[in-house]
C-alpha cells in the first residue's frame, strides 16, 4: 500500500504538457473517483501515438488505462516496470513468476 509502482504506456492520441498537471493533481475518473497524486513522465508525443511513463501509489481496477482514458487518449500497450525499489525480472516470460529473494524482501520493506 502507498508503494510507487512505474508503468510503461503507449497510448493512441496525443499527451500534452497540460496532462502533467492533472496527472499530478489526480485524476478524476469516469465513476467519479479522485485518484491520488500521480506522476508523467512523457517520453515520446505526437498526435497519433503517445509513449510514456506513469508512477502511481495505489492500484485500482485498471487504474493506469482508465487514467489515459480520462485524459482522452487510449492505452495500446502497458507494462509495469518496478514497485517500490523493485525493478520486475526481464526474463520472465508473459504469466510467469518467481518467488522474490531475502534481500528483495528487505528492500520492500524499508
Amino acid at each position: 500500500k502507498d508503494v510507487e509502482k512505474k508503468y510503461y504506456v503507449e497510448v493512441s492520441g496525443e499527451l500534452k504538457n497540460e496532462h502533467l498537471k492533472i496527472i499530478k493533481e489526480g485524476v478524476i475518473l469516469e465513476d467519479g473517483y479522485r485518484c491520488k497524486p500521480a506522476r508523467l513522465e512523457i517520453l515520446d508525443s505526437s498526435e497519433g501515438n503517445s509513449k510514456a511513463n506513469i508512477f502511481i501509489t495505489e492500484g485500482k481496477f485498471h487504474q493506469v488505462k482508465r487514467m489515459m482514458k480520462s485524459l482522452g487518449v487510449n492505452v495500446t500497450y502497458l507494462k509495469r516496470l518496478s514497485i517500490g525499489s523493485l525493478v520486475l525480472d526481464e526474463s520472465l516470460k508473459l504469466g510467469e513468476y518467481r518467488y522474490l529473494t531475502e534481500q528483495e524482501l528487505k528492500k520492500l520493506k524499508n
